[in-house]
């Protein structure tokens, strides 16, 4: 528990709720609106991160004293309770300390997570449609809320790109392990011959930029285009000229939303979107200047991968990075991806990667 309460260090934290606490007592700390709402937000973080220890210390004293009864009166029952109740403060310390691992700038944010299939047609676009399964029965799993911005439909079949929004505690630090290139091995089912085919589609996650990041866009920045959103046609087909396509020029990003019928619903959700890319710009570059950015933006091609999926001939499932791997191919497609984000957040910690590298599968 000693080495437990070092590492969380109440005290400095203590401090600094104390600190916050005078700067909200000062006739003028609501002036600047954009950091008062920072203090306040960092103020209320650490007394739920205070609260949080001292009931886990309280049941870690309860823990000892109901183990020196159980010794004292050599009752089995008592033992039995107090194994119970270390298994559950057990339980509790891991999740402290994989929260420990997210606690960058922006891990606690809400996320912008991006689909797009690579080279191949039908076959890459119908790997990006289950990427997007994937990650939508992910975020069903934790709780989370999510909500479809953008989606390119395929001709024949899956889709060629999709935007998503994920909101939750902490999704963009546990989504960020996602971002890079995600290769796809199996007996393609649009091939009447039944051959085997690889497929590549590629992951990009950003942070969703919200007010404690100002973010400022002049509007001669940015131009608005205007157009017919696109479907398969049928009665529920959008027939107005709806869809929005805003295109930042002084970096060239583009931002596209069609999902609305309101043009002026799609502009907002697109402005949103193009805020989360400008953070994560920023963020980017923040991580250059510390030396620590990594490399998640690669060709959609062979040998760039982050992740193999293999259905056939075995089945398996390889991050190439960490070097964690299961044979359980159809859960983790089916959104369990827990271990998976967990070892890519050990590794970040620890700088233990997987030495083998990005290795060939058959």
């Amino acid at each position: 528990m000693i080495l437990y309460e070092v590492r969380f260090d109440p005290a400095n934290k203590q401090k600094r709720i104390q600190e916050i606490t005078l700067l909200e007592a000062g006739s003028d700390f609501w002036k600047d609106n954009r950091k008062a709402k920072i203090l306040t937000k960092e103020k209320a973080f650490f007394e739920q991160e205070l609260k949080d220890f001292f009931e886990f210390e309280k049941q870690y004293q309860d823990v000892q004293t109901l183990f020196g009864l159980s010794q004292e009166e050599k009752d089995d029952t008592v033992f039995s309770e107090v194994c119970q109740s270390l298994d559950a403060l057990y339980h509790k310390l891991t999740q402290v300390e994989f929260q420990t691992m997210l606690s960058e700038e922006a891990d606690s944010k809400n996320a912008i997570l991006m689909i797009n299939a690579g080279a191949g047609g039908t076959e890459s676009q119908d790997w990006a449609q289950m990427l997007l399964r994937m990650y939508s029965r992910w975020a069903e799993r934790k709780g989370f809320k999510i909500g479809l911005i953008d989606v390119l439909v395929g001709e024949e079949a899956g889709i060629k790109n999709a935007t998503l929004s994920v909101s939750g505690s902490y999704a963009y630090g546990l989504l960020k392990s996602e971002a890079g290139v995600h290769r796809l091995v199996r007996i393609s089912p649009f091939d009447s011959n039944a051959r085997r085919h690889t497929s590549f589609a590629s992951v990009f996650i950003t942070p969703e930029a919200d007010d404690d990041f100002e973010i400022v866009i002049q509007p001669n920045e940015i131009r608005v285009d205007v157009y017919r959103a696109g479907g398969k046609g049928g009665q529920g087909v959008n027939t107005t000229d709806s869809a929005v396509r805003l295109t930042h020029l002084p970096t060239g990003i583009v931002v596209t939303c069609q999902q609305e019928r309101s043009q002026i619903k799609n502009r907002d959700l697109a402005m949103k979107v193009l805020r989360s890319r400008l953070y994560e710009r920023y963020l980017e570059e923040q991580r250059k200047k510390q030396a620590e950015i990594e490399e998640s933006k690669k060709d959609i091609a062979w040998g760039s991968q982050i992740r193999s999926y293999v259905l056939h001939p075995y089945k398996m499932v390889k991050d190439h990075r960490t070097g964690y791997t299961t044979s359980q191919a159809e859960k983790t497609l089916d959104g369990e991806l827990e271990e998976f984000i967990k070892t890519y957040l050990t590794c970040r910690i620890t700088g233990l990667w997987a030495r083998s590298g990005i290795e060939e599968m058959p």
